[in-house]
């Protein structure tokens, strides 16, 4: 039986490339697209309904303005658009830490980047959907460097807080985001400054960008 894939990302071009792209392989149909998260939790949920449940989703992560890769892999993990839900491999072109850890924590089977050759994407579609876990050679590499780094690295809560840090918000908004505390954000910075060796936001920041833990502003 085929593997049935949904394509999630906000750009026509690319979906069509990606489609006909999988379309050139044996054994993988593309049964629908959306452009956004929350097109396609809608897209599962119908093909759910009818009967025709997809065995992966080929999920972008950053969606224009529409719900980000991110939060629809937790939505459709959690069985917001059927049950069970399929396995989602991530397809992207950021390979930071930051969004490498969201994907994981979502959980995504998977993590590709759009630069990859066909056949990886091809053999990475055939893992996931297989229930095993697929990750790009430097995506592999980066968490492998993680474990086996003797510096300090950054909790997937403190990498969260350097990304809200880089956007400029106040110790008072990113506890309202994050719902703690000022002190507990304050406690946090303390722990981050020592592991990053800095002593200050925009320090931080610097660091934590040319680390490829966070994305560049």
């Amino acid at each position: 039986m085929n593997i049935r894939v949904l394509l999630v990302d906000d750009h026509p071009v690319v979906r069509a490339g990606l489609r006909a792209m999988l379309a050139g392989f044996p054994g993988i149909d593309v049964v629908g697209e959306a452009s956004d998260g929350g097109a396609a939790l809608v897209e599962l949920s119908k093909l759910h309904v009818l009967g025709e449940p997809v065995d992966l989703v080929l999920m972008d992560l950053q969606m224009g303005s529409g719900m980000d890769g991110v939060t629809a892999t937790a939505k459709i993990k959690a069985g917001e658009a059927g049950t069970p839900p399929p396995p989602v491999l991530i397809l992207t072109t950021y390979d930071n830490d930051a969004d490498i850890l969201a994907a994981i924590e979502a959980g995504a089977s998977g993590y590709m980047l759009k630069d990859a050759p066909p056949d990886q994407i091809r053999q990475a579609v055939v893992s996931a959907a297989a229930g095993q876990t697929a990750l790009a050679p430097e995506v592999a590499a980066r968490l492998v460097g993680r474990i086996r780094n003797p510096m300090p690295v950054l909790s997937g809560r403190e990498v969260q807080l350097v990304e809200l840090l880089a956007t400029g918000m106040s110790n008072r908004a990113i506890a309202r985001k994050l719902f703690i505390s000022e002190a507990t954000v304050k406690t946090h910075l303390v722990h981050i400054y020592a592991k990053l060796g800095v002593d200050n936001r925009t320090a931080a920041i610097a660091v934590a960008t040319q680390r490829r833990i966070i994305r560049g502003q």
